[in-house]
């Protein structure tokens, strides 16, 4: 079994409309060539100071989501919305929100970001995003043509304890939509990406923001890995797509020859 993807590169600024339109441009043409999946990345509608990314929150379903559900019924597509601000029930801190959408345009599954990113970082990125919001609570595996994917945003790459009860729970590619610091991005973008593929035996898709506000810059990089953790595909510095075929078989195989997943010893852990 096989799926063809695409990730989609982006460089969004604080004009909301601007980028939605962008993406969903970039979403309908990855689309057209072929892609069965096409996923985005984080915080893909608003990039800039905080108020503006609270006045940008919307509902799911709603307008940030109802144009890719349109690519999506067009195209016969699934759609990754990597990460939107989703209203919440504090209007100080949104939902930090990745959206799946279904081919017939229907929300199959929504994940809300678990880990936040407060960091302070010397010489680099300095964020408090817990102040501009709401922290989800529940992991979520969601079946994309009955392929179970884990779903997670970013700043969770940090945490491979979210990515083994993804795997655990029988997922078999893992997302990780992103807008992942430059200075952080250069030396531990990949390392962690690789490393969630390599211990979980998975396939990964990191659809990255590049560019951005000067405080912040994106690394970009988008890319995808096999379970193996091999880098198959990945994007050059630049907004686009970059596409690649999954092999679902290679997981089962690389699962069968290092099995991590049985030779746990959570009993041992524990003490």
């Amino acid at each position: 079994m096989s799926l063809k993807v695409a990730l989609v590169q982006l460089d969004a600024s604080d004009d909301v409309d601007a980028n939605i339109a962008r993406a969903v441009a970039l979403a309908d043409e990855a689309a057209s060539a072929g892609a069965r999946l096409v996923a985005l990345p984080e915080y893909l509608q608003y990039r800039g100071p905080d108020d503006g990314f609270r006045a940008s929150a919307r509902p799911i379903p709603g307008p940030h989501t109802d144009a890719f559900a349109a690519v999506a019924r067009r195209r016969d597509a699934w759609i990754l919305v990597g990460s939107t601000a989703e209203t919440s029930g504090d209007p100080a801190r949104p939902h930090n929100t990745s959206t799946l959408i279904a081919p017939d345009g229907s929300i199959a599954a929504t994940y809300r970001k678990i880990h936040l990113f407060d960091v302070a970082v010397e010489n680099g990125p300095v964020d408090t995003e817990s102040d501009r919001v709401s922290a989800g609570r529940a992991p979520v595996v969601a079946a994309v043509d009955g392929i179970p994917f884990g779903l997670s945003i970013c700043y969770d790459l940090r945490f491979p304890e979210l990515y083994r009860a993804l795997a655990l729970a029988g997922a078999k590619v893992l997302t990780v939509p992103a807008n992942f610091m430059e200075r952080t991005g250069r030396d531990h973008w990949e390392v962690l990406l690789r490393a969630r593929a390599i211990e979980n035996g998975a396939w990964v898709l990191a659809p990255s923001q590049i560019g951005g506000p000067a405080r912040f810059p994106a690394f970009g990089r988008s890319m995808v890995i096999d379970p193996w953790g091999t880098v198959v595909a990945q994007a050059p510095d630049t907004v686009g797509i970059v596409h690649a075929e999954l092999d679902l078989e290679r997981v089962d195989a690389i699962r069968r020859q290092i099995p991590s997943l049985q030779n746990r010893r959570p009993d041992a852990y524990e003490g």
